[in-house]
Order: structure tokens, then C-alpha cells, then sequence
């Protein structure tokens, strides 16, 4: 028995596959598909991804690769230069291919001990009695110290998931995460709803080349935008030239979006909507998407949980789904590691649908607002002349740019400091910087009074005695997440939270 199974080898499951092994939590992924894929419908890692693939290290590797943007603003078709004073020391997002992502977070889980493997299809799914949780499915927290010792004893009686797979072999294990997008094997044998409004517009999606002049494209392009902003033709893609990124309106609601267009259909598309095809040939890809949004009913059924795609699916506006997942993983990593390995305080896992269920479902209502605002009629386009003009204020471009790119996440952790439940930036210390603390996956507290202690937690948090100036709070608790659990001075209150997330202290 492995202490967790993933099923989706997706940035999502990749990124929980790295957050877990941090720890040493045993990881097997398993992936339908054979080989990496080469589509890469994501290209775009907004701010908030950025911090936490610093957090974490990662960041140099995806810079290496990648190029900078900060489009700020960018919402239903809406273009504004990047907004003054956003919270971040990272104030830009990364053009970075989902191949190229896929590639960077694999190489990474596996330099730190992840099995993945691929063509591995899950076709059936059952759970034992005893799942570790007191969420929807539960029973009960905090038996994750004694199916520890049970899993060392080899008990064949431990609680835990086990999983057919379709070459007739099975794997059990503690805990099973779906990662494996919108038509999620894993939530569908696990009986999660998945509520919400089907497809009502699809759209084209690929990779092609074109015989006709770039100055051409490029100015039917912008004509055309003036009236129909879900059409686009983006050159050069991923660096290779003369491949354009098109996207067009589909001719009506397809039953099946799995079959995708043929490139007669994709150019006949085309054609209907800018009056020429380009002369658009040799697709390297081609795929249809709809405007569908759903959300999972709960993330957690007992020793079951969802993530990424497999927890929402949405419309691509924004470019948030792939960050959305992978902040899902960086949410529900530490508390999967502090409830295998047997730390977790009561509760510690059911806070991720607590705290990204909501996330997820203004992620949903902000795209459908995107959705409505990329209409072709003109009540859709008075009303993106009247949202452009709203986002000339700085502060109204702020708000719409930190929602987007999830600085501004706040997870509702009671009564306290505006900092409380919120992301830190990363910040100058005295000894470096706050994010070169953070790249084990560990608590952490920033103590300006030097008085504090966090003894009894050490094996959990570390105590980090630094001025840190543009502080203005004497000391913070950051969870492994970034996300500040505590704000403070007093040595009872912080003990208090210490316990609160990071369980009993040890002797």
C-alpha cells in the first residue's frame, strides 16, 4: 500500500505529486496516456502561480523557459496596461507552454522520489471502512498515526482506496486525489456531483500554419475583433515560426467535444467569421471547447478527493483554469502531508473544500461575466465600451487584475489583522529573502520581537528572528502554503494557533 494515489499526471497532479514528496509522503501518479502531450491549451501562469513556484524553488526553471507578460486587466476581452501598486513582488505572469509546465513539475516529482505511470487507465475505484476525515464521507480525523504503524506492520486491514486499472491490476492506497480533468473517472465512481450549466457557444481551438502575408492576418485580426472578440490568430507560437494559435467561433454546440474539428470545418469557421481562411493548413492540433461550468459538489468524500479540472471546469477566459488547479494542489498538499503523516490537528483536511470551494465558484461566476462580455451583439459590445472605461481607474483595474491573477485570495479564517488568511508577498529580510525560507514545505514563523518560540513544533515550523521592515505586525505564522495563520505578539495566543494547524506539540 502507497500512502497516496493520483490519478492525472495535469500541472495539478504534478505540482501535488512535488508538495508531497517534499515531506516524504509515498506518491504513485498514474496517467492514461502514454506519453507526454504535446498541446498545450494553457500557455499562461499567472502571478499567484509564480509566487508559489518561488516558494517552493521552481521559479529559476520556469524563467529559463519562459517569457514575461503583464497584459493586467485582461477581462472579457478588455485590455489595460498592468495596474499600479498590486501586492507582489512578482508583478507579471509567465508565458509558459502546459507541455512545457507538465515537463518542468514532472522532472521535479520525480527528482524528489514521485513514481509516475503512464498508461495507466482507472476503471473502477472502491473504499474501505475508516476514512480519516470528518468532512462529507468521513468519520472521524487523526488516524493517520496508527495507519501509519498499520501500513509498516503490513496490515491488510487498513482503511484506504483501491483502484482497478484497465490491464486488469489494482493499487490501493491511503488516500486517492483526482486530478484527471473535466470528465473525471475518479469523481464519477466516486458518486461527487457535478452540478451546473452545460455548453451553450463552442469555440475552435489549434495550431496551424498559413499562406497568407502576417501584415494580412494581422490586420483582418484586428478588424474583425472590433465585433467578434472570440476570434483571434496569435503568430509564432510557442517560438515556432509561421504556427498561429487560432481560435473562432464554432458553428453551433457540438454533442461530442472529444471528436475534434476537422481542418475543413475549422477554416469553413474561419472563413464565416473574417471572410478568408488565411489559407490555413498542416494543423499541428486541433480541439473544440465549449463555455460548460460546473463545479464538484464537495472536493472531499472521505479518503477520496478532487482537484484541478476534476473539482471545476469553466470557460478558458482569463486563462485561470491551469492556475486554479494548480493553487487547488498547493492548498491541499501540507494538510494531505500533515494527515498521512500524522500531525494534522481535527478538521485540517476538510479546510480544503472550505477554503477552495469558494475560490473555485468566483472563478466560475467571474468567467461568466467574461463569457457575456465576449457577445457579438451589441448590447455585449456597449457594454465592454462601458467596463473599458471603468478600468481606466487604477483602483478598478487593481481589483479586476488581483482577481485574475489570485492575489487576492483570501481564505476566511476568522477575526483579525487584514494580513490574516492572506498570501504574503515575498519580502526582504535581513538574512535574504522570505521565499528562500519557504522551499521545504514547512510553517513558518517571522518573529521581529525575537521572544517568541515555537518549541514542541519544530519537526513543523520554523522560527526565523528577523527585522523584516515592511512588516507591520510584530510577529506572523505562515502556513506551508504562504498563507498567514496568525498575526501577533503573545506567546499563549500563538501556541494556541500552532495547535490550531499544526497539531500536538511534540514532547
Amino acid at each position: 500500500m502507497t500512502d497516496v494515489t493520483i490519478v492525472g499526471a495535469g500541472p495539478t497532479g504534478l505540482m501535488l505529486a512535488c508538495e508531497l514528496r517534499l515531506a516524504g509522503v509515498r506518491v504513485v501518479v498514474l496517467e492514461r496516456a502514454t506519453e507526454p502531450t504535446a498541446r498545450s491549451r494553457g500557455r499562461g501562469l499567472h502571478t499567484r502561480s509564480v509566487e508559489l513556484l518561488d516558494q517552493r524553488g521552481l521559479l529559476g526553471r520556469f524563467l529559463a523557459v519562459s517569457e514575461k507578460f503583464s497584459v493586467g486587466g485582461f477581462f472579457g476581452g478588455v485590455h489595460k496596461p498592468w495596474p499600479g501598486g498590486l501586492d507582489t513582488a512578482h508583478p507579471y505572469g509567465l508565458a509558459t507552454p502546459q507541455s512545457v509546465t507538465e515537463r518542468l513539475l514532472g522532472e521535479r516529482a520525480r527528482e524528489l522520489g514521485a513514481e509516475i505511470r503512464r498508461g495507466c487507465e482507472v476503471v473502477g475505484l472502491s473504499r474501505s471502512d475508516g476514512d480519516g476525515g470528518s468532512g462529507p464521507g468521513g468519520s472521524g480525523p487523526g488516524d493517520a498515526a496508527g495507519a501509519r504503524a498499520a501500513t509498516e506492520a503490513g496490515s491488510a486491514t487498513e482503511a484506504g482506496v483501491t483502484v482497478d486499472l484497465a490491464d486488469g491490476t489494482r493499487l490501493r492506497s491511503r488516500y486517492l486525489v483526482g486530478c484527471d480533468g473535466g470528465r473525471s473517472t475518479v469523481r464519477r465512481l466516486t458518486g461527487i456531483g457535478f452540478p451546473g450549466e452545460p455548453s451553450t457557444v463552442d469555440t475552435l481551438l489549434g495550431d496551424l500554419e498559413a499562406t497568407e502575408d502576417p501584415g494580412t492576418i494581422a490586420a483582418v485580426v484586428r478588424e474583425v475583433r472590433k465585433t467578434q472578440p472570440r476570434f483571434g490568430a496569435l503568430p509564432d507560437v510557442d517560438g515556432k515560426a509561421g504556427v498561429y494559435r487560432v481560435v473562432v467561433p464554432a458553428e453551433g454546440v457540438a454533442e461530442d467535444r472529444t471528436t475534434p474539428p476537422t481542418l475543413d470545418e475549422f477554416k469553413r469557421c474561419v472563413r464565416a467569421v473574417a471572410g478568408t481562411d488565411f489559407g490555413l493548413h498542416s494543423p499541428r492540433w486541433l480541439s473544440r471547447f465549449g463555455d460548460a461550468t460546473r463545479q464538484a459538489e464537495r472536493y472531499r468524500a472521505g479518503r477520496v478527493l478532487l482537484a484541478g479540472d476534476a473539482a471545476h471546469i469553466h470557460p478558458p477566459t482569463g486563462g485561470q483554469g491551469l492556475n486554479l488547479g494548480v493553487q487547488d494542489a498547493f492548498n491541499l498538499g501540507w494538510k494531505l502531508v500533515a494527515t498521512v503523516n500524522g500531525w494534522a490537528p481535527e478538521g485540517l483536511l476538510d479546510t480544503y473544500h472550505a477554503e477552495r470551494h469558494p475560490v473555485g465558484a468566483a472563478v466560475l461566476d467571474n468567467t461568466r461575466a467574461q463569457i457575456t462580455l465576449l457577445g457579438s451583439d451589441p448590447g455585449a459590445a456597449a457594454l465592454r465600451d462601458l467596463f473599458a472605461r471603468l478600468m481606466d481607474f487604477e483602483e478598478v483595474n487593481r481589483y479586476i487584475t488581483g482577481m485574475i491573477t489570485a492575489v487576492d485570495v483570501r481564505y476566511d479564517l476568522g477575526d483579525g489583522h487584514e494580513l490574516l488568511g492572506r498570501r504574503l508577498r515575498d519580502l526582504p529580510l535581513a538574512r535574504g529573502r522570505l521565499y528562500d525560507l519557504t522551499h521545504d514545505g514547512r510553517g513558518l514563523l517571522l518573529d521581529r520581537t525575537g521572544r517568541l518560540s515555537a518549541a514542541g513544533w519544530a519537526d513543523r515550523v520554523d522560527h526565523v528572528a528577523d527585522s523584516a521592515e515592511e512588516l507591520d505586525v510584530p510577529a506572523l505564522l505562515l502556513r506551508p502554503d504562504g498563507h498567514v495563520a496568525w498575526t501577533g505578539d503573545d506567546q499563549d495566543d500563538l501556541r494556541a494557533h500552532l495547535k490550531r494547524w499544526f497539531g500536538t506539540p511534540t514532547p
